[in-house]
């Protein structure tokens, strides 16, 4: 174990954003669970988003909403929560003309500032707080009294105080309710994206579509290849989130067990080890980020390419069809 420290709530101080206001830029899932926790929270929350159903949402909700220039100018703290490929455009165009000393400059993912598609001024406090949590849940756990868990970080403390900032900002979401861990934005960008390439994401879909068509290649009906490799996957993921490995163990099958003894390590084997290492090579050399920012200045065509294949697959089919037969009538 390392010695990363968990922060609660007693060791975060909300009066720190009292007379500050906070400017959400972006109202997706995140932007909307984290400014309604701060607002509700007892923190004045203004929104920036540009015009849309994103925009009618915010005022919906009882925001003062404003453009992203606008927002920007009259925050203290300047929250960015849009989609990382966004960001570096959106920052340099509307966001850095307002970025005057003594602001503070926050987000969520560390990706735009690792790899310097933002760079502020030296003279702005420059944290993150991320929920690790989908926004819904982020809103949903605060609203039952709780929070989920996150990070905190300081990448730049002009002000003396920027750790402390976030971690106001984190008991405003409900975060250190229940526990938040310090880290740097280079920890928190490098393992979110290799967590989501290599195991949540990309290692995880390519195992469940590998496996669906191993079985229906050997002639299984792909009904019962989508509940064997799709379906079940959250039972088990939902065990492990609960207790962990061994917990799984212990209430799945001593045959299910043995076999995942035996025959686990013989496909993630030290072969795919090396190549996750490749993985995460690419992401901290920025190879990763400069390739997937080329991809969105092409106009993305590879990336819709890929989803037009993956709704063409097999297993997206038969899903969408074994679904609709288990659908509450």
């Amino acid at each position: 174990m390392s010695d990363i420290k968990i922060f609660h709530d007693n060791d975060a101080d909300l009066s720190l954003l009292n007379g500050l206001t906070v400017g959400v830029i972006g109202y997706g899932s995140q932007g909307r669970a984290q400014a309604l926790n701060m607002r509700d929270s007892g923190v004045k929350v203004i929104v920036g988003v540009r015009q849309g159903p994103s925009f009618e949402k915010a005022k919906e909700d009882g925001f003062a909403v404003f453009s992203v220039k606008e927002a920007a100018e009259q925050a203290d703290i300047i929250h960015i929560l849009l989609p990382d490929e966004k960001q570096g455009d959106i920052y340099k165009n509307e966001i850095e003309p307002c970025m005057k000393a003594g602001k503070i400059l926050s987000c969520s993912h560390g990706f735009n500032i690792c790899f310097k598609y933002i760079v502020p001024p030296a003279d702005v406090d420059v944290i993150m707080t991320a929920p690790k949590a989908p926004g819904t849940e982020v809103r949903k756990t605060y609203e039952a009294g709780f929070g989920v868990p996150g990070l905190v970080a300081a990448h730049q403390d002009a002000s003396g105080k920027a750790k402390q900032i976030a971690l106001a900002i984190a008991k405003a979401e409900g975060l250190t309710r229940a526990g938040v861990l310090e880290c740097t934005f280079e920890q928190e960008t490098y393992e979110d994206l290799f967590g989501e390439q290599a195991v949540l994401c990309g290692g995880t879909v390519e195992l469940i579509k590998a496996g669906f068509e191993t079985l229906t290649e050997a002639g299984y009906p792909p009904e019962m290849a989508y509940f064997e490799c799709l379906h079940e996957l959250k039972l088990i993921v939902d065990l492990i989130y609960e207790g962990g490995i061994q917990k799984m163990n212990e209430v799945i099958s001593n045959t299910a067990e043995w076999g995942e003894y035996v025959t686990g390590a013989k496909l993630i084997d030290a072969g795919v080890k090396a190549k996750m290492k490749e993985v995460l090579n690419d992401i901290e050399s920025g190879k990763f980020a400069r390739e997937w920012m080329e991809e969105v200045h092409n106009g993305a065509t590879v990336l819709k390419k890929k989803r037009e294949d993956l709704g063409a697959h097999p297993i997206e089919i038969v899903g969408k069809k074994i679904r609709s037969l288990f659908e509450k009538k």
